[in-house]
Order: C-alpha cells, then structure tokens, then sequence
C-alpha cells in the first residue's frame, strides 16, 4: 500500500524544535523519511533532540535561532540551505504563552506574545519562502491553537495575548495561502489543545483544579497526548494535502464543539 505520508527526499525546517510538541514533529519527520533541521534559541537542548533523530538514519542538523530577531532568522534559512540545498517543508512551531489579562498584563509581556507567535512565523516564512516560490513547490504548516477561537474560561489561566496572537497566526495563514497559492506552496494551521509540554507541564498540568475543569468539559475526557499532533503534522506536511489550503485544523478532543 502506498505511504501517503511518505517524506523521502524532502527537507523539513522546524522552528521552536528544543522541546514539546517541536521536537515530537521533527522526529516524526525524520521517521517518515524527511532530512530535519532544528531551530530554536536553546542550542543545547536542540542537540539532544538532534542525537534522538540521528537514530533514524536521516541527515539533521541543529541551527541557534530566535525567531523574533531577524537577522537569526535570515542567518538560520541560510545555514539550512547550504547545508541541504532547499526547504520543502517549513513548521513554524515556535510560541509563547503569557499569561494575564488585558486590564493586568504589562506591554512587554503582550509584545513577547505577538513577537515570537506572530513575528516569528511572520519572519520565519519570509526567507524560506523565495526558493519555496522559485521551485514552485512548498508546505507552511503554522502552530496556532483552539484559544484562537475558544476564550479560556478558566480565571485562573486568563491568556488574552496568547489569544489574540493565536488568532492572528489564522489569519495570516489565511492570507498567504491566497497569495502563494499559486506557486504550489500549500499553507495551512493547526490549533492544537492542551497537550503536556515544557510550556504546560509547570502551569496548567500543576493545577488539578483546572484538569478536572478541563477533562470535565473535554469530550475526550482528557488533554492530547505526546504523538497525537503528529498525524495532522505529516498530513499537512506531505502531498496527501496538496489541494488543501488555507485550512485551519483543530486537534483537541472535541473541546471546541462544547
């Protein structure tokens, strides 16, 4: 049976890689064939998820990078394509949550949110894009989240910033899936739900009162587990979707529908 999911040949850049749901994405490229390269600030960390991918068989290589900072990003893109030729693949995972509301949260922090949500995949896209346009070939799969259209509801976690910049990040989606359409670049997002994390696992796993809350109202019953983002990942990621576009796709155990 044909593997519709099948990523040999391809390069796959992944940004915010050191941990979480990054990580658990680059391995799942490398695993379905793809070569990898590794972005994130905590170079570090990204060798250790590079060691992990090395088990594979497939090429990987580990690249310092800040999204918010754009020559990191422009010397990144760089490094990646000198090193593989060109990039078939671009997730831009990167993200932060900030937590607090509108009439409590400093600018600083409402700025860290849109800088490294939005900015990031803003700048990330920017340079990978021209040789995704020159070969007429690309997949851009951004990480929104289900906060971009379902509020907290929880006073305990009021993220206002995470949910506007998530917003956003479907917007933007949305916009350049117009645009480059037609250079057979494919661009779409996911909004995953809770999933434990480096970001999640000392906030909002540490409060039971919000897990009761939240696997409560969950159809599922429960947050997503590690692996289970993956399959929409490479689905987006491979020719399987190649007449899906400008999609926004939700994985989150039914929560939204409530």
């Amino acid at each position: 049976m044909e593997n519709l999911f099948d990523l040999t040949g391809k390069v796959a850049v992944v940004t915010g890689a050191s941990s979480g749901l990054g990580a658990d994405a680059a391995l799942a490229y490398a695993k379905a064939g793809a070569d990898v390269a590794l972005l994130a600030r905590r170079i570090d960390k990204l060798n250790g998820v590079k060691a992990e991918i090395e088990k594979t068989g497939s090429k990987v290589i580990a690249v310092g990078c800040d999204v918010t900072n754009e020559e990191s990003v422009k010397a990144a893109v760089q490094t990646v394509l000198d090193t593989f030729g060109h990039i078939d693949i671009l997730l831009n995972n990167a993200g932060v949550a900030v937590h607090g509301g509108v009439d409590s949260m400093s600018v600083e922090d409402w700025d860290k949110s849109f800088d490294t949500n939005v900015k990031g995949i803003f700048l990330a896209s920017k340079y990978v894009l021209p040789q995704m346009k020159e070969r007429g070939y690309g997949k851009i799969i951004n990480i929104a989240s289900v906060n971009a259209v379902v509020a907290d509801k929880f006073d305990v976690f009021i993220r206002h910033s995470y949910n506007s910049s998530k917003a956003a990040v479907v917007g933007l989606t949305r916009g350049m899936a117009a645009s480059y359409a037609k250079y057979g670049i494919t661009v779409n997002a996911i909004g995953p739900a809770l999933f434990e994390s480096e970001m999640t696992s000392e906030t909002l796993f540490k409060s039971e009162k919000f897990l009761t809350q939240y696997n409560t109202l969950n159809p599922a019953g429960r947050p997503g587990r590690r692996g289970e983002l993956n399959g929409t990942v490479l689905y987006l990621s491979s020719d399987s979707s190649s007449y899906v576009q400008g999609q926004f796709i939700i994985v989150d155990g039914g929560g939204a529908l409530v």
